[in-house]
């Protein structure tokens, strides 16, 4: 395998780098350290550079959704078959301490990935989620449910095209 395809799939490892790659805000030989692939650091910085300009570049993109929020919510065993989410004999359902956050509209399950960064990195834990083609449903802590309505709100609003594998 040569030094550009290692390099590759060291990167497709660690999503957060492919995102950044395509933003075009790497500083390549720190991410070349990072990366530990065997060869000269400077090659595999060369290789990530190469990588990104194959790869596509962030598009922002307006979304028609409509994002709400219901609070008191909870984890339910044997949920009944009107649940928020269900998965199995586990979901959510109403009396409880958290609250669901939905998006309906133009999301789908691509967007889940957008929305739990968002939401990790503002530090707010989620309790269940789900998406398919047209909703995505988070549940929080009912504390961090206004922070949690805003992220959603905005990871949906503008969220960019997801990468493209070569």
């Amino acid at each position: 395998m040569s030094l550009a395809e290692r390099t590759r799939e060291a990167a497709r490892e660690h999503p957060f780098l492919i995102d950044a790659l395509r933003a075009g805000v790497v500083n390549y030989s720190a991410a070349a350290r990072f990366l530990d692939v065997e060869g000269e650091q400077e090659a595999v910085a060369t290789a990530l550079r190469r990588f990104a300009d194959d790869l596509p570049a962030f598009e922002r993109t307006e979304r028609d959704a409509r994002v709400t929020m219901e609070r008191r919510v909870g984890i339910v065993d044997a949920p009944s078959p009107d649940a928020l989410l269900r998965l199995g004999d586990v979901g959510v359902g109403p009396d409880g301490r958290f609250t669901a956050i939905a998006a309906d509209g133009e999301v789908g399950a691509d967007d889940l990935g957008s929305v739990s960064r968002r939401l990790a990195a503002a530090g707010i834990g989620v309790e269940a989620a789900a998406a398919v083609d047209g909703r995505l449903t988070v549940v929080v802590d009912g504390g961090d449910a206004a922070d949690a309505l805003r992220l959603v709100e905005a990871a949906v609003e503008a969220v960019p095209t997801p990468p493209v594998e070569d």
